[in-house]
């Protein structure tokens, strides 16, 4: 075996101060070509490729527990965004761990339903009230593209509307050919998605008038960065059921996040359809299409219509991962695990803020976003966007123990593990001042990152 791929610090390990701690990462830019080599970009997403961190300090992983991960050189971080906001809870969790394990020696795929499917359908739907009947497969891309397809069929229109300002729905052509990473895609199936800007619902009736009767779905998150404005879900719902138009709400970030019902629940505002998963299972592939009855029965073999092959999926259904979203559910029953997500980024945001006003920074780094999903954003001394300052401050954080693409919080986090961020924040911040005045390539040892939609590498 490997020595590279083997070599994980023991597991009883005793977490360190993360802070000022030296860091070597001689062995992840070792094995980097051998990634490439292999793996189509390095990575299996594209949010973890090389380009989204700071060069020569990329580290590939090796073991996770709670809110830290160690990697190949022996490194140990705290881990932001841990799993693209999927653990939720923390890495290898112990009740969901269990919950796995006990349901992987009974067996993990069988040739008819197990009972294990109907347990967690009654169970996720009472919990989130996301619907009458639900489908579960193992990503947020093949439910979402299921919701459309439904939508499409239910409606007999081809359109589909999507938000503007969400940045990410599916890998499939209908969402994939609205972004500048068209190659592979149609033009024809292109010409099948619009868009309409959040909090201007303006924007949407402009696209109905466009094009009268041919909208099969609406598209959106609930909410991301922004907060929506007074009237602008209750009047996208109003506007869709006067024109016939499915509203589907994208909850695979925001559900089990903002609340327990999702940003629909929060916000008191419920879709015809919605989609889940991240935080569903902690990690294990598992998502969800939950919704009306009327619509989610097309999928069936209960009605008269014309049949939809909706989801249809081999390891759709594999015990382990159902048996993990039920103890993820369990958890959220007994624990409070939002009130915690949104205390922790609240805490962490207030220690941001103090850091970006000490150093006169508030016009060039703002912290974005709801608590429990912060993000952030860096930018030059003209106030644009700049990818080299997020790779400094990247690049910063990574040498102080601290990976964090963002700031989304996890049930692990400790308040001392906040307040030792927050002081690595400050430190790294005084570096990226110190860049606005005397130039970036001063302090950036490497390239900047790249924004993954884009033409060309």
């Amino acid at each position: 075996m490997d020595p590279l791929l083997t070599s994980a610090p023991p597991a009883t390990a005793a977490p360190p101060s993360f802070a000022h701690t030296p860091r070597r990462f001689d062995a992840s830019v070792a094995l980097g070509p051998r990634f490439h080599q292999l793996i189509p970009g390095g990575a299996h997403t594209y949010a973890k490729g090389d380009d989204q961190w700071a060069e020569h300090m990329a580290p590939y992983l090796v073991r996770g527990q709670g809110c830290h991960v160690w990697d190949v050189d022996g490194n140990q971080f705290v881990e932001y965004n841990a799993g693209l906001r999927s653990v939720t809870l923390g890495h290898a969790y112990p009740a969901v761990v269990r919950a796995a394990q006990r349901q992987m020696e009974l067996g993990t795929n069988f040739g008819r339903p197990a009972v294990l499917e109907l347990e967690l359908a009654e169970e996720f739907l009472d919990f989130t009230g996301a619907g009458d009947m639900v489908k579960f497969a193992k990503n947020g891309s093949d439910v979402t593209s299921a919701a459309v397809k439904l939508a499409r069929a239910y409606t007999g229109r081809d359109l589909v509307a999507i938000c503007h300002d969400h940045p990410f729905f599916s890998v499939d052509d209908w969402f994939i050919g609205s972004t500048p990473l068209q190659a592979g895609v149609p033009r024809a199936v292109q010409q099948l998605t619009v868009s309409f800007r959040y909090n201007d619902l303006g924007s949407l009736q402009v696209l109905v008038d466009q094009y009268p009767g041919q909208l099969a779905c609406v598209v959106m998150e609930v909410e991301k960065d922004t907060p929506p404005a007074e009237g602008f879900l209750p009047g996208v719902q109003a506007l869709c059921r006067r024109e016939g138009i499915v509203l589907i709400f994208d909850e695979i970030i925001t559900g089990l996040r903002w609340h327990n019902r999702g940003a629909q629940g929060l916000h008191g505002v419920q879709p015809d359809l919605s989609t889940w998963g991240k935080a569903l299972g902690n990690g294990f592939s598992i998502a969800a299409l939950a919704g009306r009855r009327e619509l989610m029965e097309r999928g069936g073999l209960q009605h008269p219509h014309e049949r939809v092959f909706l989801l249809s999926t081999t390891y759709g259904s594999e015990s382990h991962a159902l048996a993990a979203a039920r103890a993820v559910l369990h958890t959220y029953r007994t624990e409070p695990v939002v009130e915690q997500l949104h205390a922790h980024g609240e805490r962490l945001a207030r220690g941001m803020n103090q850091a970006i006003q000490a150093h006169g920074l508030q016009p060039y780094v703002q912290v974005l976003g709801r608590p429990c999903c912060l993000t952030f954003a860096t930018r030059d001394g003209q106030g644009q966007p700049s990818q080299a300052l997020r790779a400094l401050f990247l690049q910063e954080m990574t040498r102080r123990g601290v990976l964090c693409p963002s700031f989304v919080t996890n049930y692990s986090l400790t308040d001392a593990i906040v307040d030792e961020t927050v002081a690595s924040i400050y430190e790294a911040l005084a570096i990226y001042r110190r860049a606005l005045d005397e130039g970036v390539g001063r302090y950036l040892e490497g390239r900047p990152l790249k924004v993954v939609y884009r033409r060309y590498n």
